[in-house]
């Protein structure tokens, strides 16, 4: 589109949603194959109106002919609303504006909890911020405890009832456990070990809701579903050994998360 034949989106090349994202307006004929830079790759006297480490937290749309920078939430609405126009007064209804740019920063400042980066020698990181990152374990905490408690049901004959009590303190816990854990460790990755601990039990919740979605037209097998929540943990074990090698914790954080777990199934055994 010519509205957007001189303007730059700055990404991270670290991110595959973001690179997604920037690759997607090219090919939709919005933006020029040009017109999308990683943000790790901009020149030092490139763009000089660009707040670059505005640029790392917030994908950053910039007037290349004006100097003006447009970030986050606001630059993606810029863009759609000149696509579809009949959703510009959506778009500049403050309260509807600061809603998504709290979901936008929600995501943006967990992304990596999310997706994990492969290396972080760039000189520029996004921004930590505790208040987004408690409120990320909080959503990925109640989540998680609400898909166990439903997939609880499906094994009772071979695992006690539960309750959505019981769950979020098994969840709750866990955070609590390991979060001690990693102070002793490296207190300097206590977040960053946490979020990822939690994009964990979250990936692990889903996938047992793709079972509970089918569980009506399978039936009570309590036997199957046991064998697909073991199989799903399996993978969670994996998945917890890859992260902690990214941040480089070794596997004293692996062996703990394993044996908490362990140990919680024998107490729900021997307390019913």
């Amino acid at each position: 589109m010519k509205a957007f034949k001189n303007y730059l989106i700055l990404y991270d090349a670290e991110c595959p949603v973001c690179t997604l994202y920037a690759k997607t307006l090219v090919k939709a004929g919005l933006f020029e194959n040009k017109g999308r830079t990683p943000y790790q790759q901009l020149a030092t006297n490139a763009c000089p109106m660009v707040d670059r480490q505005r640029a790392v937290n917030e994908i950053a749309l910039v007037n290349e002919q004006t100097g003006e920078v447009t970030y986050g939430i606001k630059g993606v609405f810029k863009i759609f609303g000149s696509v579809m126009p009949f959703f510009s007064p959506l778009f500049n209804f403050a309260p509807f504006v600061w809603l998504m740019s709290k979901l936008y920063a929600f995501l943006s400042y967990n992304r990596r909890m999310i997706i994990p980066a492969t290396g972080d020698s760039f000189q520029l990181q996004p921004t930590f911020r505790l208040s987004y990152r408690i409120a990320y374990l909080v959503f990925t905490w109640a989540v998680t405890a609400y898909f166990l408690t439903r997939y609880a049901d499906l094994l009772i004959g071979i695992i006690p009832a539960g309750n959505i009590y019981r769950e979020a303190l098994i969840c709750g816990g866990q955070i609590f456990f390991q979060g001690v854990i990693i102070s002793l460790v490296n207190k300097e990755k206590k977040w960053d070990y946490l979020g990822n601990m939690m994009t964990i039990s979250f990936a692990g919740s889903l996938m047992l809701g793709v079972m509970l979605l089918f569980s009506g037209l399978i039936g009570h097998y309590p036997l199957l579903y046991s064998f697909y929540f073991m199989m799903v943990a399996f993978l969670m074990f994996l998945e917890h050994i890859r992260r902690t090698k990214l941040l480089k914790l070794g596997w004293t954080l692996t062996i703990t998360w394993a044996l908490y777990r362990a140990a919680l199934l024998v107490i729900i055994f021997l307390i019913n």
